[in-house]
Parts: structure tokens; C-alpha cells; sequence
């Protein structure tokens, strides 16, 4: 684990982060070698059952160390009890399930310690790429040993854009948009805090454990992320999604919103 100068957040709850995010990312390997069966959500979503066992690892790594934080999972029920913690983990044990059943490399895992509202730490693994990517409040974000720098800009004309059909409608043809519903929206967020990308967007509703790992990787290697009508994201309430989602380097950024009130 890189040691980082943390002024605002424990390391001892960032290294138990990193370290189960990364035995989860093992395990998932390891399962990925097996036929495990899928199964359709309600929502239209895949699960697995690679997604529980990843899933209750995380949960007995993270959650019985620290018992007076709350919990909050896709692949877990929802324990209302998380609205009384000042801390929660909020977590997607594979984002990118599609991804994990095609046997491709597009899925991760990804971890976020929410505290009032908003990430203080953040873990995503990338395990077929042995991509590992963290932040903490106030300390920067890494790609493995390397500290993140986002792209930016003036305006929005050759700007790679990551999102769905009606993103790249939305921001018209100056930008360079890539239909990408393949790549989960943890790693569309990693792609824009580390330069790999200009713009990660998505319109409707997101899950919070789809955004509170990348929302801390975006904001700490200095881009921005904000929902759709351009106001930053608060996790851990009563509803657990957010109004879309846009990242971008903080000047891009703005321009992107002066484009949206134009629709």
C-alpha cells in the first residue's frame, strides 16, 4: 500500500479499504475461472453469484472490523439504519457484471467510506488489468503508484466523450462521442481523473454505489463531478441515486453545463 500524507482521514481505515478491495478483486479472478450462474434482476441488470460472494467478502472485511459504520451495497438489502452512521461504506462488488459474464476485462470492484455525506476514501480494482486505483480526502488520487492528472480545457470541440447515445446527443458534434455502455461508470469516472478520457456523463438516475468510488478518484486528482444540474453529489440518504452525472477537468466542466442549459 503507497503511503499518502493523510490530514483529514485515518490510514488505518484507508489501508483495510485497499486491502479488501484488493482480496475481492482476487476473488473475483478466481470465480471468473468457474461457470457461476447468472441470473436477471428485476431492474433488467445481471447478477451473479460471484457478485454475492464478492459482495459478502467485502462485507466481513470491512464491515465486522468497523461495526458502528453503516452499510450500503447493490447486491445487499437496505438497512435503514445507515441514516443514523456518521461514516457508511458504500460498495459495488462488480460493476460491469455483463462485462464479468462475457469473461472481458471492462469490470471492477469499488468501495467508497462515505462520512455527512460525502467520500473521505475510495478504492477501484480493475483485476484482469491489475488496475488499482485510490483517494483520500485531501491527499490525491493513484493509479497504482502514480498520482492521477485529469485532462482539460476551454471548450468542448475533439473533447472524448464517455457515455451512453443520449449523452453524446445532448453535448452535440463538436465533441468526439463513444457510445460506451460496456464500461461501468466506476471506471468511466477512473478514465477522467486519470487523463484517459476529457468527459464521463450520464443522464437519469445512478445508484450511489455506481459514483461514490469515482466521485472521491475525480475530485482528488483535481477534475469535477457533479450531477446532471450541475450540483455536487450527497450520498447515504433515504434514496439511494443521484440526478446523472457529470465529471469533468473543472474547466470542460463548465462548459459542458453552459451547453446543457442551452437543451
Amino acid at each position: 500500500m503507497l503511503a499518502v500524507d493523510l490530514p483529514q482521514t485515518p490510514q488505518d481505515d484507508l489501508d483495510l479499504l485497499c486491502s479488501a478491495v484488493k482480496e475481492a478483486g482476487a476473488l473475483g479472478l478466481e470465480l471468473l475461472q468457474k461457470n457461476v450462474r447468472n441470473w436477471p434482476k428485476s431492474d433488467g441488470s445481471v447478477v451473479t453469484e460471484a457478485d454475492l460472494a464478492v459482495n459478502e467478502l467485502l462485507h466481513d472485511l470491512l464491515q465486522k472490523p468497523r461495526p458502528h459504520y453503516g452499510w450500503l451495497s447493490e447486491e445487499s438489502p437496505d438497512d435503514p439504519r445507515r441514516l443514523a452512521c456518521e461514516r457508511v461504506w458504500i460498495v459495488d462488488p462488480i460493476d460491469g457484471t455483463w462485462s464479468f459474464v462475457a469473461k472481458t476485462d471492462g469490470w471492477c470492484i469499488g468501495a467508497a467510506l462515505i462520512e455527512n455525506g460525502r467520500p473521505i476514501l475510495s478504492a477501484l480494482y480493475r483485476p484482469m488489468k491489475d488496475q488499482f486505483y485510490f483517494a483520500a480526502k485531501g491527499a490525491g488520487a493513484w493509479l497504482n503508484h502514480t498520482r492521477m492528472v485529469p485532462r482539460d480545457g476551454e471548450n468542448l470541440k475533439g473533447a472524448e466523450l464517455l457515455g451512453t447515445g443520449k449523452s453524446v446527443k445532448a453535448l452535440g458534434p463538436d465533441v468526439m462521442g463513444k457510445d460506451v455502455p460496456q464500461i461501468p461508470l466506476l471506471l468511466r469516472l477512473a478514465y477522467v481523473a486519470s487523463g484517459q478520457a476529457d468527459i464521463a456523463m450520464s443522464i437519469g438516475n445512478k445508484n450511489d454505489w455506481d459514483l461514490a468510488a469515482g466521485d472521491l478518484l475525480v475530485q482528488e486528482a483535481g477534475a469535477k463531478l457533479t450531477n446532471i444540474a450541475g450540483q455536487p453529489m450527497i450520498y447515504n440518504g433515504p434514496q439511494t441515486w443521484q440526478n446523472g452525472m457529470v465529471a469533468a477537468g473543472p474547466v470542460r466542466h463548465h462548459a459542458v453545463m453552459k451547453r446543457l442549459e442551452t437543451l
